[in-house]
């Protein structure tokens, strides 16, 4: 039996924190072929999620806040926001679930701890379909994208790379 506490949590937000990309993850799968991904990802406000969907195969995915607070934006091919929706551990939504073929990304409002849940396998080449309207993760303009994230609302549209 795996235990999942507290103590995990509060070590995953510190490795997040000391991380150069601002982010960790603690999968509880077993193997990156296992069919069912299912994970923790801490996430600092500081860090950069290239928007992409899960389209090879078409995956669903769930995100569920367990700490702090985080958005969730959903995109159009050319970029404009369609959707964006706040969750919080504290409520009143906490939770979402993606359909397929969904360009989103993350951004932390302030650092946070998400469990996700996804189908597999993983395949580091083919689980994410990057967007190409925004810069690629470690370009000079992320932190411009991230603060747009921030504020961004439904109809805005992504600044100039």
């Amino acid at each position: 039996m795996k235990y999942l506490d507290q103590n995990m949590l509060t070590t995953l937000m510190q490795t997040a924190a000391a991380s150069p990309r601002q982010r960790a993850n603690h999968n509880i799968h077993p193997t990156l072929d296992a069919s069912v991904q299912r994970f923790f990802n801490a996430l600092q406000p500081e860090t950069y999620v290239r928007p992409h969907r899960h389209r090879t195969p078409p995956r669903w995915e769930l995100f569920l806040a367990l700490r702090g607070r985080l958005a969730i934006l959903v995109f159009d091919d050319a970029g404009c926001v369609i959707e964006r929706q706040e969750l919080s551990a504290q409520g009143p939504v906490f939770g979402a679930e993606l359909s397929v073929d969904t360009w989103h990304a993350l951004v932390a409002l302030e650092p946070c701890v998400i469990f996700e849940l996804k189908e597999g396998p993983y395949h580091v080449l083919s689980d994410k379909d990057f967007v190409t309207w925004a810069p690629e993760e470690g370009a000079a303009d992320c932190a411009s994208f991230v603060e747009w994230y921030r504020c961004a609302d439904v109809g805005a549209m992504p600044p100039a790379k």
